[in-house]
């Protein structure tokens, strides 16, 4: 059965929606040029809405110990999910702050996969997500989709998760097409860049639940 995660939600409201409707990671984005990074006070008081059977995902581009400390005990983070960052720097993350770490993968071409080899063994889950163009200033969230026919026949060397582009409309065919064990969403189910739509969520979600 496919689980998924709501990416960079801000506001009570919807972090409710995506909670009653069956999510099972929450993500809490903290990268300042993001529309959706959170505030440490903000962080803490959506992870105290969380209960303990969904799991909290902190989205970082390769920080600093001194972002990562503050911002895994604001939001209670089950999980680091670490973008554009080298595996010796996941490794030395993972190790100091003993929390299990995702590492994207940002995907257009068949060879871009190649980046998930030197992982193995390093983290825990690898997110599969679009890259995005030359001298774009987020690393993902931007409603950008890649070509799921490149993961036909490609050894994992990792637990993983698809992201890119992923909607209510497309998630179920996404799911059957790939056999993914999570789906990530972000842009997908928001009305506006940042700005979450429960409803959104929620369709999301069911698509997810009947695929």
């Amino acid at each position: 059965m496919t689980t998924a995660k709501i990416c960079g939600l801000s506001t009570p409201d919807t972090l409710d929606a995506a909670i009653a409707s069956g999510a099972s990671h929450v993500g809490f984005v903290f990268f300042a040029p993001s529309p959706r990074n959170l505030s440490f006070d903000a962080a803490a008081g959506l992870a105290a809405r969380v209960p303990d059977l969904v799991a909290r995902v902190g989205v970082f581009v390769d920080p600093a110990d001194d972002l990562l400390e503050p911002a895994i005990a604001a939001g209670r983070l089950d999980v680091l999910q670490l973008h554009k960052t080298a595996p010796d720097r996941i490794a030395a993350i993972r190790a100091r702050h003993r929390l299990p770490a995702w590492a994207a993968v940002a995907v257009k071409a068949r060879t871009d996969l190649d980046a998930a080899r030197p992982l193995a063994g390093l983290i825990d889950r690898i997110l599969y997500d679009a890259k995005t163009p030359e001298g774009a200033s987020l690393p993902g969230g931007m409603g950008l989709r890649f070509d799921w026919n490149l993961l036909d026949g490609f050894r994992h060397p990792a637990p993983w998760a698809l992201s890119g582009g992923l909607d209510a409309g497309n998630v179920a065919e996404a799911i059957r097409r790939t056999g993914a064990p999570i789906v990530d969403v972000s842009s997908g189910v928001e009305s506006a860049p940042g700005v979450k739509d429960a409803a959104k969520i929620r369709a999301f979600l069911k698509a997810v639940s009947l695929a």
